[in-house]
């Protein structure tokens, strides 16, 4: 009985590992709080990979919220550490944290369309490797800063725009979205319009929000030089016209990129913190009182 037992321990454990190599997940994949690599997407010869990270005491047969984030940099650059603060304090705070590439135009010559689509791929990757990963598919939360705050709103309102050849049956969705002075318009009168061609009605998350969009909380200071404070308004307006939830917080003598934790002292860094874990706590997502 005890070799039996034994025997299928053995054989379980080396499914396990034949299956993350399939999937591209690190054999015996890290959740013991350090940061793990995975590859989530080949494209075009182009390898993308995101990085996990575990809560510090975390129990392999319970599911946990996840957040995604998503750097900012014009579409055109970018590093993955931008949000490292973030997702070692939302670690710390019990859900598992996701750093994603993507295609940029400095290092793959794209457009900010394969960004897009790259964004729904982490999403997609996430979810469909749910139990794999002991992520909760029902709160996965989307978030990023500027052009990474425009792919996170993507993953919230924007239909369409997939990789092509994906399971489309498996939701790219986010159920919540944690935004940073993120590009919402690119119309006319927008964001790099001209970048997006003759199809920026569909790249555009101002221009596609349905009573479908999830809640949704928004950083932005009042003296960001590349998104005036009216955007982010009339994006709330709309979304409070849809029904949908749409916080939002506009913070006095704060250019772009105030909220990273290198800026201002950390002032600003600190106060969103604390803004998103109160937004979460309301969603569920997270229990007890902030650690920062």
């Amino acid at each position: 009985m005890v070799k039996s037992i034994l025997l299928l321990t053995i054989q379980a454990l080396i499914c396990f590992e034949l299956q993350a190599q399939l999937l591209g997940l690190p054999a015996g994949i890290q959740k013991d709080g350090q940061p793990d690599t995975i590859t989530y997407k080949v494209v075009d010869e182009d390898t993308l990979k995101m990085i996990l990270r575990y809560p510090d005491e975390f129990k392999n047969r319970k599911k946990y919220p996840v957040i995604v984030f998503f750097y900012g940099g014009g579409w055109n650059g970018g590093t993955l550490k931008q949000f490292q603060p973030e997702a070692e304090y939302f670690a710390s705070r019990g859900m598992i944290t996701v750093l994603a590439d993507y295609r940029v135009r400095s290092r793959h010559q794209t457009t900010p369309y394969e960004a897009v689509a790259d964004a729904k791929s982490a999403m997609r990757f996430l979810r469909k490797y749910a139990k794999e990963l002991n992520i909760d598919p029902d709160k996965m939360v989307a978030s990023g800063g500027s052009a990474g705050g425009h792919l996170a709103a993507a993953c919230g309102v924007l239909p369409g725009l997939d990789e092509e050849g994906e399971d489309l049956r498996i939701s790219s969705k986010a159920n919540a979205l944690v935004l940073y002075n993120p590009v919402f318009d690119n119309g006319p009168e927008g964001f790099e319009h001209e970048r997006m061609g003759d199809r920026w009605q569909e790249i555009s998350p101002a221009h596609n929000i349905t009573k479908q969009a999830p809640p949704t909380i928004v950083f932005l200071g009042k003296e960001d030089h590349l998104i005036p404070v009216s955007v982010v308004e009339n994006y709330q307006a709309k979304m409070e016209e849809a029904g949908r939830r749409c916080e939002l917080f506009l913070y006095d003598d704060a250019g772009h990129g105030f909220f990273n934790n290198y800026k201002y002292d950390g002032k600003f860094y600190t106060l969103t913190i604390r803004e998103t874990d109160k937004f979460l706590r309301s969603l569920k997502y997270l229990k007890g009182q902030p650690e920062i």
